[in-house]
């Protein structure tokens, strides 16, 4: 069994114009301060990171794990979660996504579309330059909206939009493989990706790629009603990263799961910090440990009652303290003897029978 790395920290929710928020140095060293050990780097955010750069650079790769280093830290995973989402986008979310891509492309759905492919590529690149071997991304959306089957969707318009889906990342794929990273997409509400069905038909469509894995985010399936627990029995051959986030589903007579447009904190799902929602961690992180996880353990803070800051604090010690150092031994191994076949047939009883 391998022991999770962690925790570590989404640096998306913190950066910011305003120190120590502002560089990869400060906040490098603002995470360590929290007790963190590694950071998750939002590819997009150039007062950050430069991601083109770090395709082209390895020199810029070793400054960048150089000033990571520095702090006592190590680099988790780069994030594209903002240019995945333009990878498949329906058109009704053109003006929404615009924001997602520089502002030269708004309005051009079809060019903005070709950068976020570059921008994966990229990301394939800088990842194996930085020595990673997982990437923390979105798969897009081109049937997100009918995700309710009324009014009635016509036959087979599901079918063909997974296939879309699939011709487009099915290139990217490859370049991850190339490069011999693992694409981990984060099931979530608002991408064609959001539960295991729906993995199960994107894996279907992409020939059952072996870069094609799951960011396992627990918030994001008690949100939907879903056994968070038993989707890491079922899927976790394929989860090569890990959220760690808290969330709370409370319904009532008046809203359940669909929220009814209300704002996130008078939702009945919402985000919290971590401790303070619902989600079995002890039991998360037991089940992580049993199937061998081999990747890190990252805080993604998101919670509308509380400050960032403390809820970054908290959720390191909470990280390091649901952590399992996993075990070398049997727990019975005193009351265990030396064994050989011999002894092995003696116990059953089959000393002297015929082989």
């Amino acid at each position: 069994m391998k022991t999770i790395q962690g925790p570590g920290i989404f640096l998306a929710q913190f950066a910011g114009d305003q120190p120590p928020f502002n560089t990869l140095g400060t906040i490098a060293k603002w995470a360590a301060g929290m007790g963190f050990k590694g950071i998750q780097i939002p590819s997009w955010d150039s007062r950050l990171f430069n991601l083109e750069l770090a395709a082209e650079s390895k020199s810029y790769c070793e400054e960048v794990l150089g000033i990571a280093a520095d702090a006592g830290l190590a680099i988790t995973e780069l994030s594209t979660h903002l240019q995945g989402q333009l990878v498949a986008s329906h058109p009704a979310f053109d003006v929404l996504l615009d924001g997602f891509a520089p502002p030269q492309l708004a309005g051009d759905a079809k060019a903005r579309q070709a950068w976020a492919a570059r921008q994966l590529k990229f990301a394939a690149c800088a990842s194996r330059n930085l020595g990673l071997t997982a990437h923390a991304t979105f798969s897009g959306a081109l049937a997100w909206q009918f995700f309710y089957p009324w009014p009635q969707r016509p036959a087979g318009l599901i079918d063909e939009s997974f296939a879309e889906l699939g011709r487009r990342w099915l290139p990217i794929l490859d370049l991850f493989d190339d490069a011999g990273v693992n694409v981990c997409f984060e099931l979530h509400p608002g991408e064609d990706l959001h539960d295991g069905i729906t993995f199960e038909r994107f894996l279907a469509v992409v020939n059952e790629h072996p870069r094609a894995n799951v960011l396992y985010d627990p918030s994001h399936m008690i949100l939907q009603q879903m056994d968070y627990l038993a989707f890491l029995d079922i899927y976790h051959n394929r989860i090569r990263a890990f959220h760690v986030k808290d969330a709370e589903f409370r319904p009532s007579g008046r809203s359940g799961v669909y929220g009814g447009y209300q704002n996130w904190i008078d939702r009945p799902g919402r985000f919290r910090s971590l401790g303070d929602g619902q989600i079995d961690f002890s039991q998360i992180f037991s089940k992580m440990a049993q199937y061998d996880y081999p990747g890190w353990a990252v805080l993604e803070w998101e919670c509308c009652l509380k400050h960032p800051e403390a809820g970054a604090a908290e959720g390191a010690a909470f990280i390091r303290d649901h952590i399992i150092r996993v075990t070398d031994k049997a727990f019975d191994d005193f009351a265990g003897g030396a064994t050989d076949e011999e002894r092995n047939r003696r116990i059953l009883g089959l000393e002297g029978a015929s082989t």
